[in-house]
C-alpha cells in the first residue's frame, strides 16, 4: 500500500555577474545541478526541475511558477556555488513551500558562502527551513528524503476532511478538538454527523453487497464465535451493514479520515463499530475482490488520535495506522500493553497487503455489550513501530512520539495481563520501546496512542517543525 511520492521543485541558483559566471563558476554549477536532479530522480521521489540554473529574476519567476503549477510540495533551493542571496530569497517567497537550502563541501565551490548568505536572509524573514551541506548520497538522503515527506504530509493534510461521528465519548476530554484550532494550524476541516445517521443508512445497504462482505468473512477469518445471544448472524450482518454505510458516507462527504463515538449509544442499543474500525484501517474491498485505500478511523470520537493516524499514514507513504488505548506495562519486559476496547487495525494481524492473509490471523468473538456483535481478537504481529500522539498542553498542541518494536512475548510474560482481561480479551499490541516506558506515562498527553509500522521518526521530527510544534521523542 503507499500513496503518491512526495513532489519535490528542485531550482539550481547562479552567480549573475556576467564575468565571473562565465569565467569561474558556470564550469562548477551546472554538473552540480545535473548530479543533483539524477540522484534525486533515483529516489521515491516526483522531481520538477529546470534543466537550467536560474541566474536572473526573470528565470527564477519563470521557473517557481513552473514547479508551483506542476503541484510541487517542497522546494530545494540548490546553492552549489556563490549565488546573490536576494534571488534565492525571492524564489523562496515566490514558492510559498516548506524549504531546504542544499549546498555541498567541496572547498572550491564557494557553496557554504552562498548556503550561509540565503540562509541568513531567510532568518532575519523569519522563513523556516532547514540547511544540507552535503555531497550527494548517503548523508544527504538521510535528511532531504524524511523533509521531503513531511513537507508532503503537511501539505496534504490541507484542504482534508476529517468526519466525526458523535461527540465526546465515555467522558474523554482529550478526545474533542477544536475545529477552528485545527485549520489555522494544519488546514483541516472537521465536519460533524450524528452517528445515528450510520444505522440509519445501515438499514438501506444493497442485500447482495451484505452478503458479500458477510461470506468474505466466513471464508476468511480464523474463526466467527457465533452463539445464541450475542454475536449472532443478525448482529454481524448489521455491523457489516453499518460498515458499508460509513464507507459510502466517507465516498459521498470526500472524507479523508474519521472518528466515531461509538459507546455507549451504539454499542448499547444498536452494534459496536469494531468491524468497521478494523477493517476500514486495513483497506478491506467494500466489496470482496475490490481493492480500496486504508481509511484512518479511530474510536471513542477521538479526533485528535484520528488525525494523528492519518499523519502516520502519510509519512509513512501509505502504511495503515492503529489506534489503541495505553492501558498496562509490563515492567518484567518493560512492555507496553497496547489493546483497544474491541477493534484494532487488522492490517497488524499478519502486516500484509493482503487483507485475507490479516483476516487469517483474526478471530471475531462475542462482543462483551449489550448490543451484541463482533469484537476481534489478535495479537500484533511483531516489527518495527512508531508510537505518536498529537495531543494539547495548556491550549498548545504538542506531539509525542515513540519509537519501538512489536514483540510477541512469551506466555509467561503476559500471563498476569492475559489472566486479568480473561473477561473480555481484545485485540493487543506489545510494544517495547527505545525509551523508558514511564517517561510516556507522565508525558503522554491521553489515555489514546496511533501507532504505524516502521520507524517515521525523522519524518515526523520534521512535521513538527513546519507545523510549529513542539515535539518530545523518547529515545
Amino acid at each position: 500500500m503507499s500513496v503518491a511520492p512526495p513532489k519535490v521543485g528542485v531550482m539550481t541558483f547562479g552567480d549573475d555577474r556576467p564575468f565571473e559566471w562565465e569565467r569561474v563558476f558556470a564550469a562548477m554549477t551546472v554538473p552540480r545541478h545535473e548530479d543533483l536532479l539524477r540522484e534525486l530522480r533515483q529516489w521515491p521521489l516526483e522531481v520538477v526541475a529546470s534543466d537550467n540554473v536560474a541566474r536572473t529574476r526573470t528565470e527564477v519567476d519563470q521557473q517557481v511558477d513552473r514547479l508551483v503549477a506542476d503541484g510541487a510540495e517542497a522546494f530545494l533551493a540548490h546553492t552549489p556555488c556563490w549565488a546573490p542571496p536576494n534571488l534565492v530569497v525571492r524564489g523562496v517567497q515566490r514558492a510559498g513551500l516548506p524549504t531546504a537550502l542544499v549546498s555541498n563541501r567541496d572547498p572550491s565551490t564557494h557553496g557554504m558562502v552562498g548556503l550561509l548568505g540565503a540562509g541568513g536572509a531567510l532568518d532575519q524573514l523569519g522563513w523556516p527551513h532547514i540547511r544540507v551541506r552535503e555531497e550527494l548520497g548517503g548523508r544527504a538522503r538521510e535528511r532531504l528524503l524524511p523533509f521531503a515527506r513531511a513537507a508532503a504530509v503537511v501539505r496534504r493534510l490541507r484542504g482534508s476532511s476529517c468526519g466525526l461521528f458523535g461527540g465526546r465519548s465515555l467522558g474523554i476530554d482529550t478526545g474533542s478538538v477544536d475545529p477552528m484550532q485545527w485549520r489555522r494550524l494544519f488546514g483541516v476541516d472537521v465536519q460533524t454527523f450524528d452517528q445515528l445517521e450510520i444505522v440509519r443508512r445501515a438499514d438501506g445497504v444493497e442485500g447482495d453487497r451484505v452478503a458479500a462482505i458477510v461470506d468474505w468473512l466466513e471464508e476468511t477469518a480464523a474463526s466467527i464465535a457465533y452463539d445464541c445471544s450475542s454475536l449472532t448472524p443478525e448482529r454481524l450482518e448489521l455491523q457489516v451493514r453499518c460498515y458499508l454505510a460509513t464507507l459510502d458516507l466517507v465516498d459521498e462527504q470526500g472524507l479523508d479520515f474519521a472518528a466515531v463515538k461509538c459507546m455507549p449509544e451504539l454499542s448499547t442499543d444498536f452494534v459496536p463499530q469494531c468491524l468497521s474500525a478494523c477493517l476500514l484501517p486495513m483497506g478491506t474491498p467494500a466489496v470482496a475482490g475490490e481493492a480500496r485505500e486504508p481509511f484512518m478511523l479511530a474510536c471513542e470520537a477521538d479526533a485528535d488520535g484520528a488525525l494523528t493516524m492519518q499523519m502516520l499514514k502519510l509519512a509513512s507513504q501509505g502504511t495503515p495506522a492503529f489506534f489503541a488505548d495505553v492501558s498496562y506495562i509490563i515492567d518484567s519486559g518493560d512492555l507496553l500493553c497496547l489493546p483497544n476496547c474491541g477493534a484494532f487495525c487488522g492490517w497488524y494481524a499478519a502486516r500484509s497487503d493482503d487483507a485475507a492473509r490479516n483476516m487469517g490471523a483474526i478471530e471475531l468473538r462475542p462482543a462483551n455489550r449489550k448490543g451484541g456483535g463482533a469484537t476481534t481478537y489478535f495479537r500484533a504481529a511483531a516489527g518495527p513501530v512508531t508510537l505518536a500522539r498529537l495531543a494539547r498542553k495548556d491550549g498548545r498542541y504538542h506531539l509525542l512520539v515513540a519509537p519501538g518494536e512489536i514483540v510477541t512475548p512469551a506466555p509467561e510474560t503476559t500471563d498476569l495481563f492475559d489472566r486479568a482481561r480473561s473477561r473480555l480479551p481484545l485485540p493487543t499490541a506489545f510494544v517495547r520501546l527505545r525509551g523508558d516506558p514511564e517517561e510516556l506515562v507522565q508525558q503522554l498527553s491521553a489515555n489514546h496512542i496511533s501507532g504505524v509500522a516502521g520507524d517515521v521518526t525523522e519524518t515526523l521530527t520534521y512535521v513538527a517543525q513546519l507545523c510549529d510544534i513542539p515535539i518530545q521523542t523518547l529515545l
